[in-house]
């Protein structure tokens, strides 16, 4: 069994094509049983941002399964087949682990370094363990993703490095020449995204904050958290006439501000109006941006505008720290693979040592028991040092990608009970629990 990602990220496509490929809550519980469905596949998770849709499995073969996990991409997003293959990313096994430790870390975000990911990752994980898609393998997997990443953060200045996309935009704003502190901020949704471009503009001491939201008890309860005032769905053209600065983010699978609400919203304005859409299909109609005075920072606009600021973050010891910590769990991963033949073949030999002991001890009953004790200890002996080359040997090539293969030759050279090995196999080992837990 290995593990194999199937993706579309900001870095493989337009956001053209990602808002096509962008899942909400329902769609990617149901994608992840779809994949759960398909030959070969024992485990699946979505991980699904407002820049990427990540599809992990646990496979039996790489070849049909990567077929069946792309051709869900296909179906979901309406392009043809060619359109979005060309777009899609595979790992598979250990590229997969090491693609996996990266996006947890924030080193493949739009944002390199930014903290988000990590608790878009550790949802995606919930998500499939309350859906039941998530077995062992992924489990372990994520699980150690996440204990990465939160050491790379506990270890290391990347937070500065890399702030949150929601931080980066108010950035690239304060930086366009507005003054943070004397916009008045409306945040369009109540999702995580909102939620944390709310906190985000509340920290930096924006003029106000508002919430605007389809479900208001939802609004409500976001605006309290943050010292804001919920503003009721009917109102939200108001809303948008009073704001400074609109920050959109609902998660909506259509547009939700037009070119029409933006024009009777800066009527009479002065000012530069700034709009940011965060939301993956868009919220702001296309159109907006070519309004007078208004200013539209879209996910393409920011990956553009954000490429040149993060040229010269030092994020050099999450990347050692991630490239460290995927040689260590390929290696126990590896081992583990192995484990299950060291041990059959060490039961083995103990096995006739100890018949060949009582055999012995059947025939020399009237010698000194104390030379019968060392007779029993030299046997063992020899055995240990026969068997001790081939399993120093076996442990050698254990973080060898072939490793199983001189493991299956061992097995096979020995006569191991088959039985025995998976035995041992489905007992618990350091790797099978998870190492660090969330």
């Amino acid at each position: 069994m290995s593990v194999l990602v199937v993706g579309v990220s900001h870095r493989s496509a337009p956001v053209s094509v990602l808002e096509q490929v962008a899942l909400d809550g329902d769609e990617i519980a149901k994608v992840a049983r779809q994949a759960l469905d398909t030959d070969h596949v024992t485990e699946s998770l979505v991980v699904s941002t407002c820049n990427r849709v990540e599809i992990y499995v646990e496979a039996e073969r790489f070849h049909g399964s990567v077929e069946d996990i792309s051709d869900l991409l296909v179906e979901r997003s309406g392009l043809t087949r060619n359109d979005l293959l060309r777009h899609i990313y595979v790992h598979y096994d250990d590229a997969a682990v090491a693609h996996l430790f990266s996006v947890a870390a924030g080193l493949d975000s739009m944002v390199v370094g930014e903290s988000q990911i990590l608790g878009q990752v550790r949802t995606a994980l919930q998500r499939g363990q309350d859906d039941a898609t998530v077995g062992p393998a992924l489990n372990v997997l994520f699980q150690q993703a996440l204990r990465i990443a939160k050491r790379g953060h506990a270890e290391t200045d990347i937070d500065r490095a890399g702030p949150s996309l929601v931080a980066a935009s108010l950035e690239l704003v304060a930086k366009a020449g507005h003054r943070l502190e004397d916009l008045r901020v409306l945040v369009v949704g109540a999702g995580a995204m909102a939620s944390l471009a709310a906190t985000t503009a509340a920290r930096r001491g924006v003029a106000g904050v508002s919430i605007a939201n389809r479900t208001h008890a939802s609004a409500e309860r976001l605006a309290a958290g943050v010292g804001g005032t919920a503003v009721p769905w009917s109102a939200l053209d108001d809303a948008l006439a009073d704001a400074d600065l609109v920050v959109s983010c609902t998660g909506a699978t259509g547009t939700v501000i037009g070119v029409e609400q933006v024009l009777r919203a800066t009527s009479d304005r002065t000012t530069p109006y700034v709009m940011i859409d965060l939301a993956l299909p868009r919220d702001v109609e296309d159109d907006v941006a070519d309004l007078p005075g208004v200013m539209v920072l879209g996910l393409a606009a920011l990956q553009e505008m954000l490429a040149d600021e993060q040229g010269a973050a030092d994020i050099d010891a999450v990347r050692d720290i991630v490239a460290g910590e995927v040689a260590a769990f390929l290696t126990a991963r590896h081992a583990a693979k192995v484990t299950p033949t060291v041990v059959a073949l060490r039961s083995m030999a103990t096995g006739v040592v100890e018949s060949e002991v009582e055999r012995l001890e059947g025939r020399l009953r009237d010698v000194d028991p104390e030379v019968v004790a060392e007779l029993r200890q030299t046997v063992r002996r020899v055995a240990d040092k026969l068997l001790h080359q081939p399993t120093v040997r076996i442990k050698e090539m254990a973080g060898r990608p072939d490793a199983l293969t001189y493991a299956n030759a061992l097995a096979d050279l020995f006569a191991l009970d088959p039985a025995t090995i998976e035995a041992v196999r489905s007992v618990d080992t350091p790797l099978s629990n998870g190492g660090g837990q969330e």
